[in-house]
């Protein structure tokens, strides 16, 4: 299959996101400082001296993601920050290539990334950062290795279960992984994880030439993996054996030699269906469309590739043992299985990664997309959050 050779967003897919976005959210470009030219989404801007809340998307997302929650937290007080993360969108400056620097996509330096954009702002910390998806353990590692800059953090739809462990069972991380991947395929039938399938070269060729078309591949997509699909009924799995995770559904855990395209096509939403999805109308959805048709989907990838990076893993061994300390939470979709794809993640996350975990909120009517399939109530845990720091700092002053 031949590489897609991706361009800049055309003047069209810029203007139907424009056309989009609520009243009070403005879009920019902002040098980070760590070679990019980034996008950005922003509301409550006009009132300096306002604390900042810097929201991270997941795949396959941008920026715009982040519409329905930006301008309850900015009438709450806050300067309200959305990036097109790196490969993503209208940000320019990184390596989408399949074959291109994947050290750009490792974590420390997608906080080097958030951090460059922070301090650009004029801000040297921000009172709390938010990641959706691979976004969450990107926030994660914010938090980590920069809670002097990043206050607090909330993760959602996707546990953080820290830095690596110098040894997994007798093996390293890279090496427990590729066995995960093994005992998959020796599965009958052979079965693949998601991951390793996003990490694959065709992958990105795969969704954007499907024969369905990108448009319907991602109705399927965010269909398939949100609260309106009957076959999401996520519970906590017994172990992280092959079998076990191979009881999830297959957009997690597929069939080998199936693509994701082919994968979700069977879940594909009727016409009336779709006419009913008030949570991701036609013409929202036609945003992300005309954006991936531009950009492809490949920088978005890149994370996945980076996750098991021998180097990558090098990297974040410096932070072995270490614990977040600033004040965290999680919040997912209750019909989310992204909360329980890594058995035993969640636990962690109280039991250890988090010194400070304040919550857990689990929301009802939402799956993986809870910040756009149920924004009042995501807007409602993360004001609590903040709210809740607030009052500790007040009480401690």
């Amino acid at each position: 299959m031949p590489e897609f050779n991706a361009r800049p967003v055309s003047n069209a897919a810029r203007a139907a996101m424009l056309a989009q976005l609520p009243p009070g959210i403005r879009s920019r470009q902002v040098d980070n400082g760590n070679g990019l030219n980034v996008h950005i989404l922003e509301a409550g801007f006009e009132q300096p001296g306002r604390e900042c809340v810097l929201l991270l998307h997941g795949f396959p997302e941008l920026a715009f993601s982040w519409r329905k929650v930006m301008l309850p937290l900015a009438e709450a007080g806050y300067h309200v920050v959305a990036p097109d993360q790196r490969g993503y969108g209208m940000t320019e400056g990184g390596d989408a290539r399949y074959d291109g620097d994947i050290s750009q996509y490792h974590f420390l330096n997608l906080v080097r990334d958030a951090l460059g954009l922070v301090h650009t702002l004029g801000y040297d910390q921000v009172a709390a950062v938010v990641g959706h998806d691979i976004g969450s353990p990107v926030a994660g590692t914010c938090a980590l290795t920069r809670p002097d800059a990043f206050r607090s953090v909330a993760m959602m739809s996707a546990p953080y279960p820290g830095p690596p462990s110098y040894r997994v069972d007798g093996q390293n991380g890279t090496q427990a992984i590729a066995r995960l991947h093994a005992d998959l395929a020796a599965l009958e039938p052979p079965r693949l994880h998601y991951q390793r399938y996003f990490s694959q070269p065709d992958a990105n060729a795969h969704m954007l030439a499907c024969e369905q078309g990108l448009h319907d591949f991602l109705r399927a997509y965010f269909h398939m993996k949100s609260a309106d699909w009957a076959g999401n009924q996520p519970a906590p799995l017994p172990s992280a054996s092959a079998a076990d995770l191979a009881s999830m559904p297959t957009y997690y855990i597929m069939e080998q030699g199936k693509t994701m395209a082919e994968t979700v096509a069977v879940a594909m939403p009727s016409a009336a269906e779709v006419a009913a999805c008030g949570w991701l109308p036609e013409a929202e959805l036609a945003v992300y469309t005309g954006i991936f048709a531009d950009t492809g989907l490949q920088g978005g990838l890149q994370c996945y590739r980076s996750l098991g990076s021998t180097a990558a893993q090098a990297e974040m061994l410096l932070f072995a043992g270490r614990q977040i300390t600033v004040p965290s939470c999680f919040i997912a979709g209750a019909s989310d299985w992204g909360t329980w794809q890594s058995p035993g993640a969640l636990e962690l996350m109280q039991r250890r990664v988090c010194a400070d975990l304040r919550s857990v909120d689990l929301i009802a009517g939402a799956g993986h997309w809870v910040e756009q399939e149920q924004p009042a109530a995501v807007v409602e845990a993360l004001l609590g959050f903040l709210a809740r720091q607030a009052g500790a700092s007040g009480e401690k002053a």
